[in-house]
């Protein structure tokens, strides 16, 4: 998940692109990055899409409390932050409902929740963290 050197061939262009791609607060500012990008650069390479979906996903799972989210092939571990427990926006029950309804998710201490389900590709990953914040949140 980077811009190739070949694609954005200035090391401080591409600095300030990630910059400014951390900063995005909305999918739309993404959006409107990604249109630059192809403007100014051409097609995106599998690469740099990886790396604006996983800026998508990040937006995705903050308002959950999501400390850190590791996505491999073969599962996705959420490992929640302390304020999860304050503010709890995922019912607890809802999480202990699909662990004991689906072998496929199962809690790693009192904070992770762990998701196992094969996703070769990016877009598999993303598409699986999506199913599993919608049945987290009942969506």
């Amino acid at each position: 998940a980077l811009l190739p050197n070949d694609y954005a061939p200035d090391v401080h262009e591409r600095l300030s692109l990630y910059k400014r791609l951390a900063n995005c607060d909305q999918a739309e500012d993404i959006d409107d990055l990604q249109e630059e990008l192809i403007d100014r650069f051409g097609e995106l390479p599998p690469q740099a899409q990886s790396l604006l979906a996983t800026h998508r996903v990040r937006l995705l799972v903050k308002p959950y409390c999501v400390a850190k989210l590791d996505a491999t092939s073969e599962q996705i571990v959420v490992q929640f932050s302390p304020e999860f427990a304050k503010t709890a926006p995922i019912e607890p029950i809802r999480i202990i409902n699909l662990i004991q309804k689906n072998r496929n998710y199962k809690l790693a201490g009192q904070d992770k929740l762990i998701f196992t389900r094969h996703a070769p590709t990016i877009a598999d990953r993303v598409a699986a963290i999506r199913e599993l914040f919608r049945q987290l949140v009942g969506a």
